[in-house]
């Protein structure tokens, strides 16, 4: 991802706090956050949660995740195990996670994979372009160079043999160099289909086209819901998908200056796949979640304890990091995956619920 449906980075209260001394050091290459360790008996709603589905998806992670050490061992373990309690207790030791202010209630927000319409011809209609990766971006991974920057890229182009930044949301419909892999119909929900990072399009010939994120423009992400706050548009508690749409759709000569603000811009690819995360396997609705990567490693199972937005009933259950996004940044920080259609645009738009993260590390 990926990029997420995040439309507002803002810092929560933090409800609840623990003055034990959390991190252990063997685990500094697995996060950087404070680290405890608790028993399977302390996770809310664990002995509860369908296991057998959180095996099955870790199992698929395992696909990509295998690739990693910290994986390789428990990953061929999951193959020839057939009780999925058992296996987690036998392979796993829970640790929850901690801020560095020994915080352990985080923000939990929700994406989901739009559907748009489209069409291969540009006409009046379908007039807003989904563009390939252009030719003359540059990304450079910095851990080639530099070990400790392993997990950072720098994108760009070449002028005059100097790498420049690339050109910003604002003035990428200039550049006549762009392959575009489909035109649609709405650019609100085209700049949505940025921030989530993947989604459907729905072409006049009745086709359903996948579409995955391929790379970014280098730009820094903006949640334009700050934009809204600050000015006063939008009541932080009102802040949602369903509100900033509304907005914009009332003010329609506002929309270009507004969506501006995220000078990031996302390059697409066409996919023979749904909806895929930065591990690289295709997500599962409810049981995948976005995270930064600093904190939590792609194919970690992750139980989450949060709140549905809409009912407010628990939501206590065994997920795997699978995807990663532009605004998922800090120690307690996760984009929960709500699947596809009207329902789950709706739950994660709604979304910004405190929640607590245990990770399951795999024993040595």
């Amino acid at each position: 991802m990926f990029y997420t449906n995040t439309f507002i980075i803002f810092f929560v209260l933090f409800i609840s706090a623990c003055s034990t001394k959390q991190y252990d050091k063997n685990f500094k290459q697995i996060s950087q956050a404070n680290l405890k360790e608790i028993s399977f008996d302390e996770i809310n709603g664990f002995y509860e949660d369908d296991l057998e589905l959180a095996f099955n998806v870790f199992k698929k992670s395992c696909m990509k995740a295998k690739r990693y050490k910290l994986f390789h061992d428990v990953c061929e373990k999951s193959n020839s195990d057939t009780n999925a309690k058992d296996f987690f207790i036998k392979n796993f030791t829970p640790y929850m996670l901690y801020s560095k202010n020994n915080k352990n209630i985080g923000l939990i927000t929700g994406y989901y994979e739009p559907l748009l319409y489209g069409s291969k011809i540009k006409n009046n209609r379908y007039k807003y372009p989904i563009y390939k990766v252009p030719n003359d971006l540059i990304s450079v991974h910095l851990g080639s160079i530099y070990p400790k920057l392993k997990d950072y890229r720098l994108r760009g182009k070449i002028k005059n043999n100097k790498l420049i930044a690339y050109e910003e949301r604002k003035n990428i419909k200039y550049k006549s160099n762009l392959e575009v892999i489909t035109y649609v119909d709405n650019k609100i929900d085209l700049f949505f289909l940025h921030i989530q990072g993947s989604g459907k399009v729905k072409l006049d010939t009745g086709e359903i086209i996948n579409i995955a994120y391929a790379n970014q423009n280098g730009r820094k992400y903006f949640a334009i819901g700050k934009y809204f706050i600050k000015n006063k548009l939008i009541k932080r508690k009102n802040i949602s998908l369903q509100s900033i749409k509304k907005y914009l759709y009332e003010h329609p000569f506002e929309v270009d200056k507004i969506l501006n603000l995220n000078k990031s811009y996302v390059f697409f690819s066409q996919s023979s796949k749904s909806a895929t995360g930065a591990l690289g396997v295709e997500l599962t609705a409810k049981r995948n979640l976005a995270v930064d990567k600093k904190y939590i490693p792609l194919g970690m199972p992750v139980f989450i304890n949060t709140n549905n937005p809409q009912n407010r009933q628990d939501i206590n259950r065994l997920m795997v990091a699978s995807d990663v996004g532009g605004a998922i940044k800090g120690e307690i920080r996760a984009d929960f995956f709500w699947g596809h259609g009207k329902e789950a645009e709706h739950l994660a738009g709604l979304m910004k619920e405190k929640g607590t993260l245990i990770l399951l590390i795999p024993k040595k």
